[in-house]
């Protein structure tokens, strides 16, 4: 569904690259495929081994970014960083990457994730004398590693992460080196590539393709990659626990050409609509998916089914940003800008809607009344993911606990309130059954559906969750 009408969100999305003349140029595309994990801030550190500089900003990247402006960003190497704000918050200081200048060096990080024992830390640091310039939790760790007394850059990274709790993917920069860490469950996904001579480091492999890079592979869960001019080493600063790659990557965020843990994300998508329409068989005309993580559902749910795909639902691509503020009157019409039902197809039509997921309910009743509105004669709700009904501690913004309409509702309660004739959720088990018929998927994180987190989440932090909104 349109994540920006109906509120789930993902941290960020991050892109690295070492060895390439035209490194910021490469880093700036591969933001720009990189775009729908966050829309927020964007920005841009290069190396050109003597000294780091840094262009960021709030907005998209096409926004910050000129011809003129990437010209200035001048070396061999970069890193950069697009960002959804969750638990630290936005504004201009908040944006990625974080650059920090000392008489010893420089040092660039962007991080993809959510530090659990952040606040804890903080207060560690602070109590010893630190002074923190952001409020986002990744400013942590360029403290911890600016206070470990080891000798080499790399250890000092690797004491860092060891301290770290939660999920975390890192690319930190030096003048003289990148480093590429991911945390000990493997929560986010971080892809290793190559392109000629230079190594690239994205969040989604889609990425790749838009620069020319060819695919590697995955980076392992408490593995840190340390790329330099003589080549790269991989070491571990942690051991590997259960992989927990997070669910909702699969099902929402990631785009459907990009490959996680060697899984296509729209065939792990499809193979979700053929197991709905198993759980969930209709009698109806026409199946049809809101824009646009629902479709590859919606394809496998027809395939399955035997009923039609049909574009019963047009999102509006040009619609962007608005900085005019509706009216009370006119903000419930606001969905309407970005998504459209086709009378032509729905009119007299039975049909099936597919969607990702339901957050708050508010923007499932808006479509279900505008595919009504429409003609449709009736509206079966399929959703590819079982209900969401804890918050996400590890980067997603799922909001607090009170505003997920299915903490405390039943499925019968939340197809009341959006309207539709019908509503199914996929079952836990038919989601991860469907995935796993693809080699390569070891572990999930299902904290959201089940409540039952990899990692031990501190008191501090589950105050927020739970208590903001």
């Amino acid at each position: 569904m349109l994540a920006e009408i109906k509120g789930l969100n993902e941290e960020c999305g991050i892109f690295g690259v070492w060895g390439h003349q035209d490194a910021a140029q490469l880093t700036y595309y591969g933001l720009h495929s990189l775009q729908h994990r966050g829309q927020e801030g964007a920005g841009i550190v290069v190396s050109d081994g003597k000294a780091l500089k840094g262009i960021k900003g709030e907005g998209l990247v096409t926004e910050i970014f000129t011809e003129d402006t990437i010209r200035e960003l001048i070396g061999n190497a970069a890193i950069g960083h697009v960002r959804y704000a969750t638990a630290g918050g936005g504004g201009y200081e908040n944006v990625q990457p974080l650059l920090f200048h000392s008489q010893t060096g420089s040092l660039a990080l962007a991080h993809n994730g959510n530090l659990v024992n952040a606040n804890s830390l903080k207060h560690q640091l602070e109590a010893q004398g630190s002074i923190f310039q952001t409020s986002s939790d990744s400013e942590v760790l360029a403290h911890l590693i600016r206070r470990s007394g080891f000798p080499r850059m790399r250890d000092q990274v690797k004491n860092a992460l060891s301290m770290l709790k939660g999920a975390y993917a890192y690319l930190i920069m030096t003048e003289t080196e990148l480093m590429v860490a991911l945390d000990p469950h493997g929560l986010r996904p971080l892809s290793l590539g190559c392109l000629g001579d230079a190594y690239v480091v994205a969040s989604e492999t889609c990425a790749f393709d838009v620069v020319g890079a060819e695919y590697i592979r995955d980076i392992e869960p408490g593995e840190i990659l340390i790329i330099n001019d003589d080549g790269l080493i991989s070491e571990r600063f942690a051991h590997s626990s259960t992989k927990a790659i997070c669910m909702m990557e699969y099902v929402y965020f990631s785009r459907p050409d990009s490959n996680i843990h060697g899984v296509n994300v729209h065939t792990a998508r499809k193979n979700m609509g053929k197991r709905l329409a198993i759980e969930a068989p209709f009698e109806a005309d026409v199946v049809t998916g809101v824009p646009d993580s629902s479709i590859s559902a919606a394809i496998g749910y027809a395939e399955a089914s035997g009923i039609p795909y049909e574009m019963g639902l047009i999102k509006n691509k040009y619609v962007g940003r608005t900085f005019i503020q509706p009216s009370q009157s006119l903000r419930e019409q606001g969905v309407k800008m970005k998504l459209s039902a086709v009378r032509g197809v729905v009119e007299g039509k039975r049909v099936v809607m597919v969607d990702d997921s339901i957050v708050r309910g508010t923007t499932s009743r808006r479509i279900v009344n505008m595919l009504k509105e429409a003609g449709a004669t009736e509206v079966h709700v399929v959703i590819s993911s079982p209900p969401i009904k804890n918050p996400c501690f590890y980067g997603i913004d799922t909001s607090s606990k009170e505003e997920l309409i299915a903490s405390d509702k039943s499925v019968e309660e939340i197809r009341q309130i959006i309207g539709a004739d019908t509503l199914t959720f996929i079952s836990l088990d038919g989601m991860v059954k469907a995935l796993s018929q693809t080699e390569g998927l070891n572990g999930f994180c299902l904290g959201c559906f089940t409540g039952n987190y990899p990692t031990e989440i501190y008191p501090d932090t589950l105050q927020y969750y739970y208590q903001r909104g």
